[in-house]
């Protein structure tokens, strides 16, 4: 049974100097969109879990902070080691403020945070600490980890590169 013509075109087209053009601007796009803007990630680690899974796959929205300074309680790729190891945290506390964790409670300005997000038990004590200006105060959601290990802390706002996409 013969193939209609427009199906054999779309599946195997004339490769004209107009398709080429259309195939290079069209990979050229992608690499910029998928390499700059919207850059792929898996999830390596169980500090952000139950919200984020260990092996889970996501976007770094760039754009996300692009606009607008990430605000308490915001999901932030935090920029590690070099443009592609990032660390997947939250905002606690914004700059200028006192953040502290008494028996596993989050403190800011002395005043209880509700974490709604935190489903495991913790146990951390950390001394009240100030952020500096041009920072914000990043901490995973799983806090049944030791607090020796997990990375988080105040870290530059010009170390955020963006929020994931979902």
């Amino acid at each position: 049974m013969p193939i209609p013509n427009q199906i054999r075109k779309f599946f195997f087209p004339s490769f004209t100097p107009k398709f080429l053009i259309r195939i290079f601007l069209v990979a050229l796009l992608a690499y910029l969109f998928f390499g700059y803007i919207c850059i792929p990630f898996t999830i390596r680690g169980t500090s952000m879990e139950p919200t984020y899974h260990n092996g889970g796959f996501n976007f770094c929205w760039r754009l996300g902070t692009l606009f607008s300074e990430p605000k308490r309680f915001d999901v932030v790729m935090v920029r590690f080691a070099g443009s592609r190891v990032m660390l997947l945290k939250r905002v606690v506390a914004q700059e200028s403020e006192r953040v502290e964790f008494r028996d596993g409670k989050l403190f800011v300005n002395e005043r209880e945070i509700e974490e709604p997000y935190v489903h495991y038990p913790c146990d951390w004590n950390l001394p009240p600490r100030q952020v500096e200006k041009g920072f914000v105060y990043v901490v995973g959601d799983n806090r049944s980890m030791p607090i020796e290990n997990h990375h988080f802390g105040q870290t530059s706002k010009s170390r955020i590169m963006g929020v994931p996409l979902w």
